[in-house]
């Protein structure tokens, strides 16, 4: 497996190598023992799916706070998506700052998410399937989220002439000024 750091401590790209052959290919999209000998070591609890029948779907930026806060590993299992993290840890040198990549069912990319980041994602193609792990269980008391199309954090979305398609909870998130985090950096990869 492929790892790449991102600007943003602890978020990473992953990506699986594909064995092909005449039939197709195969490839392990997370194997413990193999990333824990490069330090990555997370205790995956759920797994969640998510189906976008149109391009331009856009879902985030979500987060849930500790203790129930999450590691997610979000891969793309049919069609694209443009996939966002943003860091809102206190202290960290990076607060503010998102970093995105296209994910797809082509390039076989992951992006591991860590704790103390918003998380967000738009759809590229109709019909696109995400798959993220979780390193905790889904705790609506815990669970919040930032405006999308926050200007101070200043996501480039490749929306185009698309009008995004989000929900209300989505549409009306508050910016991150008007957001206090419950989460400080603490200097780890992971």
């Amino acid at each position: 497996m492929d790892i790449e750091h991102t600007k943003i401590p602890g978020c990473l790209i992953l990506t699986p190598k594909r064995h092909p052959d005449n039939r197709g290919f195969f490839s392990e999209s997370w194997n413990a023992k193999t990333l824990a000998a490069q330090g990555i070591e997370i205790d995956f609890v759920q797994d969640n799916h998510s189906f976008n029948t149109e391009a331009g779907v856009v879902r985030g930026l979500h987060f849930q706070a500790p203790p129930h806060s999450q590691i997610k590993l979000v891969r793309c299992g049919q069609g694209a998506l443009f996939d966002v993290a943003v860091d809102i840890r206190r202290g960290s040198p990076t607060y503010g700052d998102w970093f995105g990549i296209e994910l797809s069912f082509e390039n076989g990319r992951q992006l591991l998410v860590p704790h103390g980041c918003l998380h967000g994602f738009m759809t590229l193609t109709p019909n696109t399937e995400i798959n993220y792990k979780c390193s905790d269980h889904y705790a609506p008391g815990t669970d919040g989220g930032v405006r999308f199309d926050d200007p101070e954090i200043g996501i480039d979305w490749p929306l185009g002439a698309i009008l995004p398609i989000l929900s209300d909870k989505d549409r009306e998130a508050p910016l991150l000024r008007d957001f206090k985090s419950p989460f400080t950096f603490e200097d780890s990869r992971a």
